[in-house]
This record gives C-alpha cells, sequence and structure tokens, in this order.
C-alpha cells in the first residue's frame, strides 16, 4: 500500500483539526458529507466489567445493547452457552450506525435506574463508548441532574460509516476507547492494520479513555483470537485479505448443508408413515431455548420465512408453547377473552396479554425485535403452533388499566384523569413516537396511533401498542389505504404518502380527545380536527373552556396550559405535513417549562379499576 497516500490523509485531517473544522467528539461524532454510506455495520469494542453487569456473561452484554448473545457470540467467535465472561474481556458489538441529528450513532435505549446520571452510565456502564454532553443532546427533553427512576433515556454509542478510500476495504469500523497502556502501533497489532491508517482516520494519537477508530478486516481481530472458542456458526479465521469471503461462504455453506439436512429428513418421515395426515408429515424438529420447548413444523413456505427471519432473535425472547398458552388462557376461553383476538393469560402469577396472529406476523415481529423503550408495550415471547390450523401468538406484558380511549369516554374513569395526569400522558405518547421516528433505523412509522391503541399501566403512565400497521421506512407512497376514521393524515388518504408526519397529524387528533373527551370521529362521521378547526383554534381562552371536558371543570385546570396544549394540537394538524413539527420538538414543548405543564410524578399511583371492566384492554384488533 502507498505510504503517500496516508501521509496526505494524515496532512489533510491535521490541516482541519488546526482550522478548527473539526468538532469536539465530546458531543458526537458528525455525520459524514456523504449520507448514502448510513446506516452501516459499527462494532463498539466493549470490556465487561462485573460492577456494571447484572451478570458477566453474553446475555448480560447484549440486553445493555439491544443485541441478541447469538450476534455477539458470532462477533467474538465465542460459544453461545452462557458460560461466564472473564472482568473486562474485550468484546466486539455489532450494531447499525446511523446519522440522526447530524451525529453518527448507535442509539441505544436504556432504562434509568437509582443512582444514575448520564456521566455515569455513559462513562462506567457504556464505558466511555458515549460522553455525557452527547446524551445530554440526545435527551433534550430530560433533566440531567433529576432523573426519574424508570424513565427511558436514549445513549448514542460513538460509531462511524467508512467515509474515505482505502486500499483495503474492511468490514467495518471497530469504536476503540484507548487505554492507558495502548499506543497507536499496539492498537494497530490488535487489529492488523497499521499506524498511518490510524492516523489517517483519527489524526494525532489521542488521549487515554478516548474514542478512535480503528478498520476490522477480520471477525474476530487478533486482539479477540486469545479470548475466543469455536463459536457454532462461524469459520476459522484465515490470515489473508479473503477472511471475509471465505467466512461468508462457509457460514453459507454451512446454512446450507442444515436446510438439505432438514429437507432429507422431511423426505425420510413423508415416505415411512403412509396413511398420515400431511401436516404430521412435516413435523420436523423441535428447537430448545432456556425458556422451555418449542415444537417448529415445516406446515408450508411462508411458516419457513417467519422462523428463518426470527432466528438470530430465539434467544431475546420466550418461547412458549401452545400448551402454556392454553392452560393460561382456559383454551382461550371466552372468560379470557380481552378484545377481538387478544386473550388476557396468567403465567406463573404474572398476567400476559396474548395475541393471536395470522402468518403474516412477520412484519411486525421484525419491528417489535428492534424497539425497546418504556413507553412501548413490551414484547415477552411468542409460540408458533404446529397443530392443525396453528398460527402464531405475541406474548405481550399486560397492562391492567386499559386503553385510553375508555377512560376518556367513560364518566367515571374521566373525573379521575386529571390535566396533570393526561398532559402526562401526552408527553408519555410524544416520548414513544419519538423513539420509534428517531432513534430506530430504518424508521418506523406506526401508521395506527389512536386512543384506542395507547395503554395505561396502574400508574396511568401511557404506553404505544399494536404495531401491526407499523412500517419501517418513511417517505413511501402506497396504494393499499388503511387507518381509523378521524385520524388518518390528509396527505396518506389523498395520495398514500407514508411519513413519520402521518403519526404527528394522528398525535394532533389525540391531543384534541384529552382536551375535549370527544372521540375522533362524532356520530355523523365529522373529524374532530375539523370540528376544532372550525370552532376552537384561533378563538381564544374562552372557546377553549367551552370546548373542554366537562370532567375537568370539576378539577383545578390552568386554562393557559390547556390553551397552550390545543395550539400545539394545532400545529401537529397543519394540512401541510411539511409544516408540522417532528415529535422532537412536539416532547421539548410539553416537558419544557415547570408551568404551565408542570406535574406531580406520583399524581396517579396506583390508579386501576376494577377487574371486570378491564377486560376491554386491547392490544390490537
Amino acid at each position: 500500500m502507498s505510504f503517500s497516500f496516508f501521509l496526505l490523509l494524515a496532512l489533510d485531517l491535521l490541516l482541519q483539526s488546526v482550522d478548527g473544522q473539526t468538532p469536539p467528539l465530546s458531543d458526537g461524532v458528525p455525520c459524514a458529507a456523504n449520507r448514502s454510506i448510513y446506516p452501516c455495520s459499527a462494532y463498539p469494542l466493549y470490556r465487561a466489567a462485573a460492577d456494571q453487569l447484572p451478570a458477566l456473561d453474553l446475555a448480560s452484554v447484549g440486553d445493555l445493547f439491544g443485541a441478541s448473545r447469538l450476534s455477539v457470540a458470532r462477533s467474538n467467535n465465542l460459544s453461545a452457552t452462557g458460560a461466564a465472561l472473564r472482568p473486562y474481556q474485550p468484546l466486539l458489538v455489532p450494531l447499525t450506525c446511523s446519522c440522526n441529528s447530524n451525529r453518527s450513532s448507535a442509539a441505544i435505549p436504556y432504562q434509568i435506574a437509582a443512582g444514575d446520571t448520564f456521566y455515569q452510565v455513559s462513562t462506567f456502564k457504556f464505558g466511555n463508548l458515549t460522553s455525557y454532553p452527547a446524551v445530554e443532546l440526545d435527551n433534550p427533553t430530560l433533566i440531567p441532574t433529576n432523573l426519574s427512576i424508570g424513565v427511558t433515556a436514549v445513549f448514542p454509542i460513538f460509531c462511524r460509516c467508512l467515509d474515505i478510500n482505502m486500499p483495503r476495504r474492511p468490514l467495518g469500523l471497530v469504536t476503540y476507547v484507548l487505554q492507558p497502556s495502548d499506543t497507536y502501533a499496539s492498537v494497530a497489532a490488535s487489529f492488523a492494520t497499521d499506524v498511518p491508517t490510524l492516523i489517517a482516520l483519527n489524526g494525532p494519537q489521542n488521549g487515554t479513555f478516548s474514542v478512535i477508530f480503528v478498520p476490522l478486516y477480520q471477525i474476530p481481530p487478533p486482539l479477540l483470537l486469545s479470548d475466543s472458542s469455536p463459536a457454532p456458526s462461524s469459520s476459522p479465521d484465515v490470515e489473508n485479505d479473503r477472511d471475509g469471503v471465505i467466512t461468508g461462504l462457509a457460514i453459507g455453506l454451512g446454512i446450507t448443508g442444515f436446510l438439505l439436512l432438514l429437507s432429507v429428513i422431511s423426505l425420510w418421515i413423508s415416505t415411512s408413515k403412509d396413511g398420515k395426515s400431511s401436516s404430521s408429515n412435516n413435523e420436523l424438529a423441535s428447537a430448545t431455548n432456556n425458556a422451555g420447548k418449542m415444537e417448529f413444523a415445516v406446515r408450508s413456505s411462508e411458516e419457513d420465512k417467519l422462523i428463518g427471519e426470527i432466528s438470530e432473535w430465539l434467544d431475546k425472547y420466550k418461547v412458549y408453547s401452545i400448551e402454556e398458552l392454553k392452560r393460561s388462557t382456559c383454551d382461550f376461553g371466552p372468560s379470557c377473552r380481552v378484545k377481538g383476538s387478544v386473550y388476557k393469560g396468567i403465567m406463573h402469577g404474572e398476567a400476559f396479554a396474548i395475541k393471536k396472529m395470522k402468518w403474516n406476523a412477520s412484519d411486525e415481529l421484525k419491528i417489535l425485535q428492534k424497539v425497546n423503550h418504556i413507553n412501548l408495550v413490551k414484547l415477552e415471547g411468542f409460540c408458533i403452533d404446529d397443530s392443525s390450523g396453528g398460527g402464531c401468538y405475541l406474548v405481550y406484558e399486560y397492562l391492567e388499566n386499559g386503553s385510553l380511549d375508555r377512560w376518556l369516554r367513560e364518566p367515571g374513569l374521566a373525573r379521575k384523569l386529571d390535566w396533570r395526569v393526561r398532559v402526562r400522558i401526552a408527553l408519555d405518547l410524544a416520548n414513544g413516537l419519538q423513539y420509534i421516528h428517531e432513534h430506530t433505523w430504518p424508521r418506523v412509522v406506526h401508521k395506527d396511533v389512536q386512543t384506542s391503541n395507547v395503554l395505561l399501566d396502574h400508574r396511568l403512565r401511557a404506553k404505544v401498542a399494536n404495531f401491526g400497521l407499523a412500517r419501517a421506512g418513511f417517505n413511501a407512497i402506497t396504494t393499499h389505504i388503511v387507518g381509523t376514521q378521524g385520524y388518518v393524515a390528509p396527505e396518506y388518504l389523498a395520495d398514500g404518502l407514508v411519513t413519520t408526519k402521518m403519526d404527528v397529524f394522528a398525535y394532533g387528533v389525540v391531543l384534541l380527545e384529552l382536551v375535549s373527551g370527544r372521540e375522533a370521529a362524532g356520530a355523523g362521521g365529522r373529524a374532530l380536527w375539523a370540528e376544532a378547526e372550525r370552532t376552537v383554534f384561533g378563538r381564544g381562552k374562552e372557546a377553549v373552556a367551552s370546548w373542554m371536558d366537562s370532567a375537568l371543570a370539576t378539577s383545578t385546570c390552568a386554562l393557559d396550559s390547556v390553551v397552550a396544549v390545543v395550539d400545539l394540537a394545532r400545529e401537529c394538524l397543519r394540512k401541510n405535513p411539511t409544516r408540522r413539527p417532528s415529535m422532537v420538538e412536539v416532547a421539548y414543548t410539553l416537558s419544557k417549562a415547570e408551568e404551565p405543564f408542570a406535574f406531580a410524578d406520583d399524581s396517579a399511583e396506583n390508579l386501576s379499576v376494577d377487574e371486570s371492566s378491564s377486560n376491554l384492554h386491547k392490544i390490537g384488533r
């Protein structure tokens, strides 16, 4: 390779630094000018610390970064048996690097625990792979000095997509935190690269515990070879530039051989059991995880596709057997039915919401497996039923206070929703939508935001549910228009345009429902937002006061605060989608001031309804 190439790159980077053109890394990594390189694979190198994890194992590391245990094991050539790790054992964690708010990062949701601060979590929990100034920038609605236990913050793990030409193309870039004994020469040797390459990527040598980016040419790199043991589906390393190709071929041939073996077994079963039914002939094998056993049947190519798409995540979720679900729901009896195809099940003393799906569940599963936020209903596991006529079941956390629409419609419940609680629900919903819009890649559009898909826990904290219509990707056009009357954005109805701004429009309708207590579409089919345009928007406090929910009249309610929320709803409901605010702006508007939006965290502690009425709880249709 040419030394002059690296010399020119290093000189250019030095000149940029002198001119002050390179932003400080403490605020994050600036996105490359060429945005077409995003997203890309990123590999932060994490040193597992016993005092920062529930346990020194792959599962704990995977949970911290939102990665599957299997993917971490493969990236480090380790066995996925759950064996304990050594303290500070270096591990590559495969993530996806995206450009968020002009900063290059992998957004990791983290639930704040007692004693946590942005500095403590970024420095110790995540091992300096991010910084507290960058965390503050990514969480504008949170107060760093007053973090509530249980709130979810986003920690941007520094990463970078390769934006310079290199004679030898790496698999990706490693986010590496310099240790006290490190030099560029020692780091280069640990990753089979050289010092000029590190200078070209990072400039002159940085200080201890600062972040640099290192090209990754083989998995695992030399640094991790001494820590590796045979992985279930990885090939041995070879010491030349064809490592990635040979490894990929080995994995591909291994998978092909495995599928061929399954086909032979299927053929043997079908020919050795004459007179049996076709569903019986197609039973192939059973897969086991530490949660229990589940039988997979190749009943159709659609089922095969679903299993293949979720196979990497089998260790992340509990896999239930159909027998378990039947026992927990009285054989899916009417007494356990919540609504539609959703049932309440009790397993090991804990309640779950069990949703029966058709075999098109893969899209919803693929979205649910990539999201993790306190304001999104959590997927606990799933079941694939191989019995006659079977299907797929999704098992969610159960929220005992049901859906928001019911609390707004029933007078006895509506009176319990004072203004502070309603503003908090609005903020919870905004935070959940902000997460799927800004911190997933591709961005997720929910497409079905409505009060029946906002569920409330025992403290009346809100969570977004029902991702059945959700779509990964944005700025797309569809001819298949679906939605609920009163919530559908005009541009989607007219042109089929799918963007995050259609969720913002529906959110504006939910704000109007929180203020007025009315339904999104009246008895005559007239949209609530159209009524608000005609009678409320821009007409002053008196118009708002006469239009607001009568249940609020009996409680102390600052009218200025209500007017401010109505004004925010008006912005969300603008006909031109480009003029609507983002959910980041919405959440910031609701939370930036103590007044008029201030509310106490314990204002709705342990509010609940009776057991019989809670059966109206809804996860989806």
